[in-house]
């Protein structure tokens, strides 16, 4: 019984995070009660909302904490059993039992007496945590006692057995994932500006402020109030945010991003928006719903000034709607708390206008007046829109392996949108509601010059040119009708011979242009390593996985990369979502998802990655012997070619060992 619910909790756990959670940080530290006796203390720092488990559950509950000493050497004795905190015992529907646990911080001591001399006491910690929803799989942790003479000597245990370099590598790997969120944010504010230099929602600014600084008693009165409405602005959007990740969930976004479905309606969605930035129609919300909202802002007060910044979204839904739905949609794909952050970007650059200008009300002279201008933002919007929408076909297209949309196809459709824009910028297109135009801004004609340079840095992309900049939207170089360039082939040019082609091992290929030698297959690749004598690179990756188009596009090219990746290992390339049905022979019970089978090729190595790995984000990086044992601690997104070189190269040297 006890392991059918820890299976539960573990299948549960494991579908609810993009990468394996660490809620438990541990620490130790000596305290000397005399010449031969110590206490042991170990800490355990607890995140919100998690419990460890105690020492002393009842028989079929969870996984215990669990200390284990290591006196192999009896150098000391035990003095009686670890002893714990008083911690917190409650009935457990799941187990149907009371449990004690503990949260935030807690203390575990060990009374020990040393009988010869000592320096250090090593052992380690099995516990497992869980939280409201889930439970994380059992867990050891080493942990090291240095015994110290003069006083308390505290040791930090969490990353004990990491080397300089692996430190180094998850400072990066954080990095790269806060970095994410800011770039989402980044653009959320631009685009939070672009929709307020927008028909819909510029004229709002001088009415809106003109409106709080006639009706206000005072000054003071009036920018309080403008910026209580601006506030509300932001609370608005920030809820729509969180309610897109509250439906979905927050790691359940994070998988929508290899869903063909997802990508193919929402490329549908963006399509449609960017036919309405471009004047063929306007998406506006029942006028009945304005109507309301606005009857409710004439309350006054602090609940009339929010149904005033309700009126204001509902009114500009025609020119903010696809722009947040954009940004939905794309922060939607990255999972985790992206959605809010884009919101609360997206309405911070709104709001701050109303802010400001009720703070200066001068400044309002100073704003270009309304006009045709207005709506030549929001036609660049509508080709952005148009663009951005074929990643998502792109992607629905790399998944399914259909071969219609390759890279050259999709970098043709880009120049070509982007040509029409430059176009439209120097005057030679005009759309529905453009104004006439006897001639053009500078402003106008710097930004398009900017999107002609654009579109011809991307020609060459049609020849196999890398198109570094833009290497996170187009299909991989592999995933096109020339993968070595135009005029180059696998029988000629500076590719590689007929002869060598015919010597490939079974089911191994050439990850073009580099000429990598790759296999899509577990075990072909790792008889191949067997047989070579070297270490096996696996490659969690996904076809639709930005990411990973980015390692491959910027870090592996790069000479010290390159050498290990073609000469020092065995690659390996395992695509998480490839919808390529398994053999009948190969369809297999999934071990995470009682009931279900595993009824893809992907699921088979989304599965093997979860469960062995304990991790399903990609890209992510293991290096592995013959015997399919852990060489290095593996890497996800690692953008630091000179890390990734050594954390390969430290990989190869353990190999050798």
């Amino acid at each position: 019984m006890k392991h059918i619910l820890f299976a539960l909790l573990f299948t549960l756990t494991l579908s609810a995070f993009s990468q394996i959670l660490d809620p438990v940080k541990w620490s130790t530290s000596v305290e000397k009660v005399s010449d031969t006796e110590y206490k042991l203390i170990t800490t355990a720092n607890i995140e919100t909302s998690w419990h460890l488990y105690s020492q002393y559950v009842p028989e079929n509950g969870p996984i215990p904490t669990t200390f284990i000493y290591d006196n192999s050497e009896n150098t000391f004795t035990l003095e009686g059993n670890t002893t714990e905190g008083e911690g917190h015992t409650v009935f457990d529907p799941v187990f149907e039992m009371d449990i004690k646990f503990f949260e935030g911080q807690t203390q575990f001591v060990q009374l020990i007496t040393v009988t010869s001399e000592i320096n250090t006491i090593n052992g380690f910690v099995e516990y497992m945590v869980c939280d409201d929803t889930q439970c994380m799989p059992p867990t050891e942790v080493e942990l090291e006692f240095v015994l110290n003479a003069n006083a308390v000597l505290t040791a930090d245990t969490t990353n004990k057995t990491k080397e300089i370099s692996e430190q180094q590598i998850e400072k990066t790997e954080e990095a790269a994932s806060n970095k994410g969120l800011w770039s989402i944010f980044f653009v959320a504010f631009l685009s939070g500006f672009a929709a307020l230099l927008t028909p819909c929602v510029f004229p709002m600014i001088p009415m809106t402020v003109s409106f709080f600084t006639k009706q206000s008693k005072s000054k003071a009165a009036g920018i309080r109030n403008a910026i209580i409405y601006g506030i509300s602005i932001i609370v608005i959007y920030v809820l729509l945010g969180t309610a897109v990740t509250g439906i979905f969930g927050a790691s359940a976004l994070n998988a929508l991003a290899t869903n063909v479905w997802f990508n193919v309606i929402f490329f549908v969605l963006l399509v449609v928006f960017a036919i309405s930035f471009l004047g063929a129609f306007e998406i506006v919300l029942p006028n009945s719903w304005a109507n309301k909202v606005d009857s409710q802002a004439d309350r006054g007060g602090l609940i009339g000034i929010f149904f005033m910044a309700l009126a204001l979204a509902i009114v500009s839904f025609s020119c903010t709607g696809p722009i947040v739905g954009t940004l939905l949609v794309e922060s939607a794909s990255k999972g985790g708390a992206a959605p809010i952050i884009g919101m609360f970007g997206f309405s911070l650059a709104i709001a701050l206008p109303f802010a400001l200008f009720a703070a200066f009300p001068g400044w309002l002279n100073s704003l270009p007046k309304s006009g045709g201008w207005l709506n030549t933002v929001k036609v660049v919007l509508g080709f952005l829109e148009l663009a951005l929408a074929f990643k998502f076909l792109s992607q629905a297209d790399l998944v399914l392996q259909l071969h219609i949309l390759e890279r050259e196809v999709f970098i043709a459709i880009w120049i070509a949108i982007f040509g029409a824009l430059a176009f439209y910028l120097f005057g030679k297109i005009q759309l529905p509601h453009d104004s006439p135009l006897p001639h053009i801004s500078v402003g106008r004609l710097s930004l398009g010059l900017i999107v002609l340079s654009f579109t011809i840095y991307m020609i060459p992309g049609l020849w196999g040119a890398p198109l570094n900049i833009i290497s996170a939207f187009p299909p991989p170089l592999e995933y096109s009708e020339s993968p070595y360039g135009v005029g180059y082939s696998k029988l000629g040019g500076n590719a590689l011979s007929a002869a060598t082609q015919t010597d490939l091992p079974d089911g191994a290929h050439l990850l073009a242009p580099h000429d990598i030698l790759a296999f899509n297959d577990y075990d072909k690749g790792v008889a191949y390593a067997k047989q070579v004598g070297k270490p096996i690179m696996l490659d969690f990756t996904g076809w639709a996985c930005v990411n990973c188009r980015k390692m491959e596009q910027n870090v592996w090219p790069e000479p010290g990369v390159l050498n290990i990746l073609k000469n020092d290992v065995v690659l390996i390339s395992l695509y998480v979502d490839d919808k390529r049905p398994l053999e009948d022979d190969e369809v297999v019970a999934s071990q995470l998802k009682p009931g279900k089978t595993l009824k893809y090729i992907g699921q088979k190595w989304s599965e093997m990655q979860t469960i062995r790995y304990k991790a399903n984000s990609q890209p992510f990086y293991v290096i592995i012997d013959h015997e399919e044992e852990q060489l290095v601690e593996p890497v996800a997104y690692l953008p630091d070619a000179k890390l990734y070189q050594d954390w390969l190269e430290k990989g190869v040297q353990n190999f050798k060992k």
